[in-house]
């Protein structure tokens, strides 16, 4: 059974790193004592252990210890033993590459189907749809294929931002982008605002964040909004 969260952000303006998600981190990783965590898309260029290090500094306010994939001489065993998995932010396009090149697709997708728990923030919620073609990061590396885990039927759009009528930046909009998505792809995609994400659990599908809504693109209708707490199960 799937017990994961996709937060459209590890950091929430003028919080610290995932602080508005502690309670729910103490409840998802609650027979958790050690996290696998995936710092591959790294933010910035930073190291794997400056990620990591981040990282840990987060989960020891929740009294669970974090470790780099990068320090496991298998990691696809690391992902297979994991009893706790978290995929962080940065670039997706990177993300993908090397849990590509580390043949750690499948192993992902199974361990989470399985029921481990796992968090994705940004690059790491953005994998969990059934591709990366809705992200909105540079195509630095060249991928071996845009498919990715397909945990939920729909693809993310991290950090969605509305058009802001009073700019005077006249290029493409996050709507006008995923318009323009759908006119080669059926998949449905969620625009998560900041503050907000997804709760997979019990069989139920569920946008969270306290007085937030998302806003819902489906091929040939017009986007709509939903709100907090609403189920999205029926985005298929």
């Amino acid at each position: 059974m799937v017990n994961c969260i996709l937060a459209s952000t590890s950091t929430i303006y003028g919080g610290e790193y995932l602080d508005y998600l502690f309670d729910e981190l103490q409840e998802i990783f609650r027979f958790t004592d050690e996290v696998v965590f995936i710092p591959y898309a790294r933010p910035s260029g930073i190291s794997y252990d400056e990620y990591t290090s981040i990282a840990e500094i987060a989960f020891q306010k929740i009294n669970t210890h974090i470790r780099g994939i990068h320090t496991y001489e298998n990691p696809v065993e690391a992902i297979q033993n994991a009893k706790g998995i978290f995929t962080g932010g940065g670039n997706s396009f990177i993300l993908v590459d090397e849990l590509y090149k580390h043949n750690l697709i499948q192993p992902l997708q199974e361990a989470i189907q399985n029921g481990t728990p796992y968090l994705g923030t940004s690059a790491g919620s953005n994998i969990a749809g059934p591709s990366v073609k809705t992200t909105n990061d540079m195509p630095i590396v060249y991928l071996p294929s845009f498919d990715t885990l397909g945990i939920v039927p729909f693809n993310i759009n991290p950090h969605y931002l509305d058009p802001d009528p009073t700019s005077k930046h006249k290029g493409e909009t996050r709507e006008t982008r995923i318009k323009e998505f759908h006119k080669f792809n059926d998949i449905p995609v969620v625009g998560l605002r900041e503050g907000s994400w997804i709760q997979v659990a019990h069989h139920q599908t569920t946008l969270a964040g306290e007085g937030l809504t998302a806003r819902i693109f489906e091929k040939d209708k017009n986007p709509y909004e939903v709100e907090a707490k609403s189920s999205l199960a029926f985005l298929r």
